[in-house]
């Protein structure tokens, strides 16, 4: 009878990112299993059994309830999901690409027609300062500055009721309208607490993005926030493929040592759910685009639903947002074809007719444009369901 691994899961669970990664991790042992899972909720308080005495062939570890010292003395199989760190030596990793997390946050600010922009993140934590990096650089590009909150040194002034009242007081400095990025939808939710501190209208004055789309938190707070959205179930799931080459005594390429977590896309809600315009056409001409997003819009249907000629429009339109209506409605129809593509298994020919389309070539082109890839390969990429076989 052949053996059935049993595999030792130290993710704590709190957190929608523990909890998509065991969907992903178990999603594979449903497909390519079965497994036998340990875990022990206690480890993650410090209370943790000795790793020999689980009898396990493998281990998948979120944070630091165990050292990677212990890990080689059990003989485990093991992949890290590290937080305070970037890597743990020696073994494979579970990363998220925190650059290209926050160069989408700044992107769907920008989009919004934000000219202030802002980050609040931790400065003494390596991803939330690569999320601030990828962001400073997006907003560089558009040809802005980022203003950066930087955290508390004092251990005692970190405390949120304590924090709280300093980062009201650095939402009270900055130019309004602004748009904020959070290094995750906690950090989200702090900043909203510190605008109703203030008195500061969100999102007329301050629009607030998030980071992980943890519906709990992000339908908690007041108003409900933006946040971008994670293929982490995607990530446990190759993770799982990883560790079951390990498991089998396969040889890795250094290049595939590492699980890496993308962004897919920003989940709107109504913290960013405006356009920071004075421009009242312009702003018409937008809802109009995100109101018909799934049917052949054109520009003409645009200039018509505003009280504008084409040319003034076309002119007043690139000065808000740097671009052409055209342009815009391409970019807002690509957005629909990314939803449908990593949450749904609909064909690209099926995508095309329910977007209505003329054919598939007509997605691809413009798609290609815009992500610079193949809606096929940005599939392959970014959704869960079509992830590469074991």
């Amino acid at each position: 009878m052949q053996k059935i691994p049993r595999v030792i899961l130290l993710i704590e669970t709190s957190h929608e990112f523990g909890r998509d990664l065991i969907r992903g991790i178990t999603r594979y042992s449903r497909i390519y299993g079965p497994w036998m899972f340990s875990r022990e909720p206690r480890g993650l308080r410090g209370e943790f059994p000795k790793l020999h005495k689980w009898d396990a062939d493998g281990i998948i570890i979120r944070g630091d309830a165990v050292k990677p010292n212990e890990v080689r003395a059990a003989g485990l199989s093991a992949i890290f999901a590290p937080r305070a760190t970037s890597t743990v030596p020696g073994f494979p990793c579970i990363l998220v690409d925190s650059l290209e997390v926050g160069r989408m946050g700044a992107e769907h600010l920008l989009e919004r027609g934000f000219r202030n922009l802002a980050f609040c993140g931790f400065s003494d934590t390596p991803w939330s300062k690569k999320r601030a990096e990828g962001f400073a650089q997006r907003v560089k590009q558009a040809g802005f500055e980022t203003h950066l909150y930087e955290k508390p040194e004092s251990l005692s002034t970190r405390r949120w009721f304590k924090e709280q009242n300093l980062i009201a007081a650095w939402l009270k400095s900055l130019p309004k309208p602004v748009g904020i990025m959070a290094c995750t939808d906690y950090r989200g939710q702090h900043v909203l607490e510190g605008c109703k501190l203030t008195g500061i209208h969100v999102p007329e004055d301050v629009a607030v993005v998030g980071v992980l789309n943890d519906d709990v938190i992000c339908e908690l707070c007041d108003p409900p926030l933006s946040s971008v959205a994670l293929d982490v179930e995607k990530g446990g799931y190759e993770a799982a493929a990883l560790l079951d080459k390990l498991m089998a005594g396969r040889r890795i390429r250094p290049s595939g040592r590492s699980v890496i977590i993308r962004p897919t896309h920003v989940v709107t809600r109504q913290s960013t759910d405006i356009l920071a315009t004075e421009d009242r056409e312009v702003a018409q001409a937008m809802r109009y685009i995100h109101g018909h997003a799934r049917g052949p819009i054109q520009v003409a249907d645009v200039v018509e639903a505003s009280c504008l000629s084409r040319r003034t429009l076309a002119q007043r339109f690139h000065k808000v947002l740097g671009q052409s209506i055209l342009n815009e409605i391409t970019r807002v129809r690509v957005e629909q074809v990314c939803l449908l593509l990593t949450e749904t298994n609909l064909s690209v020919a099926q995508i095309a007719s329910v977007l209505r389309f003329s054919n598939e070539k007509h997605i691809s082109r413009p798609f290609r444009q815009e992500k610079g890839m193949s809606p096929l390969a940005y599939r392959r990429a970014y959704s869960i369901g079509h992830v590469q076989n074991h």
